[in-house]
């Protein structure tokens, strides 16, 4: 299973304009815990940010868990029909 497959980017998007252009209050330090948005100028907490879009976050949370669940299913019944594959009292479907 290729676990690059289930790597994703989830756009932040500013609470107030919807902007997701975000740049650091402090132009000294980019890891700045205070974020200004380009469109608005609200500045904003990393952690507000992630909070406020905690729903669009859940959401591909959700939809990665699905993938996984469906790929692993998958290898699990092709694993099982290749080491039952010449019996005739065991069938896979």
């Amino acid at each position: 299973m290729d676990a690059e497959k289930y790597n994703r980017s989830v756009t932040l998007l500013c609470p107030t304009c919807g902007g997701t252009q975000f740049s650091p209050v402090s132009p000294d330090n980019i890891e700045s815990e205070l974020q200004k948005c380009a469109s608005c100028s609200r500045e904003i907490t990393r952690d507000e940010l992630i909070r406020e879009n905690s729903e669009n976050i859940n959401e591909h949370v959700n939809e990665i868990k699905k993938e996984m669940t469906e790929d692993v299913a998958n290898e699990l019944k092709k694993q099982l029909a290749s080491v039952f594959k010449g019996s005739k009292f065991i069938k896979i479907k």
